[in-house]
């Protein structure tokens, strides 16, 4: 790519311009992009130039999907039967655990490719993989041992999503339970192992390849690995991961086990800063949510996951007032759509106050609830993913969205409620084009190798499931 590679969209949603947090949509928008894939100059009321791209549609930055387990896409729909008294997310979770007992690497590349394809179409540019399936199917090292995470970094790199690895700190099955489960083995790691599963994925220097770390949960890791994981990171600015809070249960046995609930004992460790995102943190005191906003940490949350597991609902009005980071992440994998988890964001708060438009503040963006939405989990989503400037702005990568104007629920709506109509009126994706670092990845609503991927992905499911994928979940 050559250093000036212009673009033009008729409408762009750009920073607003009073400095205010928030977007706004700004007219005949100039797009440069430099050598490096990122945005050199974003210029408004600028008629397109001869040589310029004109893009089809009005324009959105691409969000970041921060929190992912993609091996999960090959179980999404298989856990939707009951066959006893009670189902839950434990139950949910013990026959996850039958595809992460036994997808091999080259499978991971496929389910994985699939999945970035599925992601950027629905709107995502760079996904947050919390990745802990690392081992052999018996539990041994693998050759390479970070074959696993080259498999998905492997997968982003043939999609063209950008990628932020984060290996998983997991050592035991619960606070007393010093062990990791059989079924767990595939999970396990120690200190040294996550620096050097981190340390081995930078070393392959792959554009759009970030790495941080993380930490499974207060459950599954011991306090002293966690604390000496946070010492030997030190001042490295890569981002720091945790499931937190997910679960009542989990709450109640961390009470049991340590005389706090999980934020709490976080937050008395004197741990969070603002390179930490706390995952889920559904079931949070509003003592809690003021102190991780006191320290500067970030919360990610998974609407359509949540909801699928029976997780519960997050206080979001609280979070949000607070200022406290926000990002959304599509987990399970059971929705792939930005749209989707942003609409369910704050659905779920309705059901749960029998509200409307619970997530908007009327002081500004005219009281839009999804633009409200989009911007804050635009601006967490970067930071979650560990970019310094994420968006629509000149510094950050050359990432965007074009809208189909003509899809179903937006077609004839306003331009200044095209994003309400985006996020609370399709019933599908509706992006005629996703560009990462300036290059075009989906074109008409379709990854540029959607078949090619389809077809492997069909291969690796056949493989896992066979003709009985109930059969073969593991339940």
């Amino acid at each position: 790519m050559s250093d000036g590679t212009l673009l033009w969209a008729p409408q762009a949603w750009l920073a607003r311009q009073d400095g205010a947090a928030g977007g706004r949509w700004a007219e005949s928008v100039l797009l440069r992009v430099d050598a490096e894939g990122r945005w050199a100059e974003l210029r408004e009321q600028c008629p397109a130039p001869a040589g310029a791209t004109r893009l089809p549609g009005p324009v959105l930055p691409g969000l970041v999907d921060a929190h992912s387990h993609a091996f999960q896409r090959a179980f999404a729909g298989l856990a939707e039967r009951r066959q006893s008294a009670q189902d839950d997310f434990w139950s949910w979770r013990d026959r996850m655990y039958g595809v992460a007992r036994r997808i091999t690497p080259a499978q991971l590349r496929a389910v994985a490719a699939q999945l970035d394809a599925e992601l950027l179409a629905g709107g995502y540019t760079q996904v947050c993989e919390f990745h802990y399936l690392h081992h052999d199917t018996d539990g041994r090292a693998l050759d390479p041992p970070g074959g696993m995470g080259e498999a998905l970094a492997d997968a982003a790199a043939e999609t063209g999503i950008g990628l932020t690895l984060l290996p998983v700190l997991y050592q035991r099955a619960g606070f007393a339970q010093p062990r990791l489960r059989d079924d767990q083995r595939r999970f396990a790691t120690e200190v040294e192992t996550v620096l050097a599963l981190r340390d081995a994925a930078r070393a392959r220097r792959q554009p759009q390849l970030r790495c941080g770390v993380a930490i499974h949960s207060l459950r599954a890791a011991r306090p002293e690995a966690l604390r000496a994981l946070v010492e030997r990171v030190g001042d490295d600015d890569g981002p720091l991961h945790i499931h937190v809070a997910e679960q009542t249960a989990e709450v109640d046995d961390c009470l049991a086990a340590t005389g706090a609930r999980p934020i709490d004992w976080l937050l008395r460790e004197g741990l969070l800063d603002r390179r930490w995102q706390l995952v889920h943190a559904t079931h949070a005191t509003p003592q809690e949510i003021d102190g991780v906003a006191a320290r500067g940490a970030g919360i990610v949350v998974c609407p359509t996951t949540e909801a699928n597991l029976g997780d519960g609902v997050p206080d979001l009005p609280r979070w949000l007032g607070a200022g406290v980071p926000l990002a959304i992440g599509s987990d399970s994998q059971v929705c792939r759509s930005m749209a989707e988890e942003l609409r369910w964001l704050d659905y779920a708060q309705r059901l749960q106050r029998r509200q409307r438009n619970v997530g908007a503040d009327p002081a500004h963006d005219d009281g839009s609830t999804a633009a409200r939405l989009f911007a804050r989990t635009l601006a967490g989503g970067g930071s979650a993913a560990g970019f310094e400037r994420w968006g629509l702005v000149e510094g950050a990568r050359a990432d965007l969205l074009v809208v189909d104007t003509r899809a179903p629920g937006i077609a004839g709506v306003p331009a200044s409620h095209r994003l309400d109509a985006l996020v609370f009126a399709t019933d599908a994706p509706a992006l005629r084009e996703v560009w990462v670092a300036g290059q075009r990845v989906v074109a008409d609503g379709r990854h540029r190798d959607a078949e090619a991927i389809a077809r492997r992905f069909g291969e690796a499911m056949a493989g896992l499931w066979g003709d009985d994928a109930g059969g073969g979940s593991g339940a």
